[in-house]
């Protein structure tokens, strides 16, 4: 085995814990531009119109913006013609829901009177119904820092879905998402003497201008007003970032993200991959969480081979797998059969990589192999 991998495996952090992970990092354009002009100026120089998937990002995102804006700025939301589920916490996220699970009551959502875009559920029977989002009830919260099994916390105030959300992303994470029936159990049994509450699910027909999947919304308590002519969105500096819709045609300054992650579609070898990344970017990608998982599976699936390599190499002399970031192997998603410790390493050492597709799962495969592969493009 080389000396350098040797050198390497010293080095390893023997931590294991949630990942300071960020899929992309934001940066302030003080250009007024319209929304359009502002979208063409981020895809030809970054990656985007910014993307926000939580309150941490929308955190880091006002901190791109303290002392350099005044009044509004360009977001990359805008309104599509058609209303989607979705649920307040938002996609990209460690926490996040898909859109599979849903446990609607009988004849419902109805949207009686045309304007039910938020969910609550029945505190006897926990199904859910659809109703207009300025209600007021009682709701639930989800908070990811309760180690405790049920990570709910239900709140005896009546508040709108709005408030509710405000509130719950102020003192807690988030409203409460629901992925499967067990969770729905969990977030009934959590209310008290009320006949229904609020969960975090809501209706709007606003997309990201990268296609993302992300749902997180952080609108003023005004907005959106939805007027037909306010297509467009923008934070404004003077709330805290607040979101607003405006007209697409006014000027403002604007925030673009650049996505931490690339791929490269060149059929290299392993080591060929891991000398261009550290060549052209920084490294290959890591994957020591559930959440950068979910960036990889994103990235992964534009790729033109039906693998893609990860940073991940497995040494015969020592018997063990290891990042070339030097971080151990605390979380894994091995395919059933790879990934094992007694690897045949001839005639040459194995190396991982992800599936482009399907399960997304890793593999263990020869070195030499040539394959597409993922680089992270700046540190941290």
């Amino acid at each position: 085995m080389d000396q350098k991998w040797i050198s390497m495996i010293v080095l390893f952090s023997a931590v294991c814990g949630v990942s300071p992970y960020v899929p992309h990092r934001y940066h302030f354009v003080n250009q007024s531009k319209t929304w359009t002009e502002a979208q063409s100026y981020c895809r030809q120089t970054y990656t985007d119109l910014a993307t926000i998937n939580n309150m941490d990002e929308m955190k880091k995102l006002n901190d791109t913006l303290k002392d350099k804006a005044q009044g509004s700025v360009w977001i990359g939301l805008n309104r599509g013609n058609t209303g989607k589920w979705g649920w307040s916490l938002g996609g990209g996220n460690f926490y996040s829901v898909g859109d599979s699970y849903r446990n609607w009551n009988t004849k419902e959502p109805n949207n009686d009177g045309r304007n039910e875009f938020c969910v609550a559920m029945y505190n006897q029977s926990g199904t859910w119904l659809d109703e207009g989002c300025w209600k007021t009830y009682t709701f639930a919260c989800f908070d990811e820092k309760n180690t405790q099994t049920k990570s709910y916390v239900f709140i005896n105030e009546a508040k709108s879905w709005y408030e509710a959300q405000s509130y719950c992303r102020k003192h807690h994470t988030d409203l409460a998402s629901v992925r499967n029936q067990i969770e729905n159990q969990q977030i009934s049994s959590v209310g008290i003497a009320v006949e229904r509450f609020w969960i975090g699910l809501f209706k709007d027909s606003w997309e990201w201008s990268d296609q993302s999947s992300s749902s997180f919304r952080y609108w003023n308590s005004s907005q959106p007003d939805n007027n037909g002519l306010t297509k467009c969105a923008a934070a404004s500096v003077k709330d805290q970032g607040q979101w607003e819709d405006i007209r697409c045609e006014e000027q403002h300054p604007f925030i673009c993200h650049e996505n931490r992650l690339i791929l490269i579609q060149q059929n290299l070898t392993w080591n060929g991959a891991l000398r261009y990344c550290r060549e052209n970017h920084v490294d290959l990608v890591s994957v020591h969480s559930e959440e950068i998982q979910l960036w990889v599976k994103d990235v992964a699936q534009k790729a033109s081979t039906d693998h893609v390599w990860l940073g991940l190499r497995h040494t015969c002399t020592q018997g063990f797998w290891f990042w070339t970031s030097g971080f151990t192997i605390c979380y894994d998603n091995w395919a059933p059969g790879n990934g094992t410790e007694g690897e045949d390493c001839s005639p040459v050492e194995r190396t991982g990589a992800v599936q482009a597709r399907g399960d997304q799962k890793w593999a263990s495969m020869p070195e030499n192999q040539t394959l597409n592969f993922i680089c992270i493009k700046y540190e941290g």
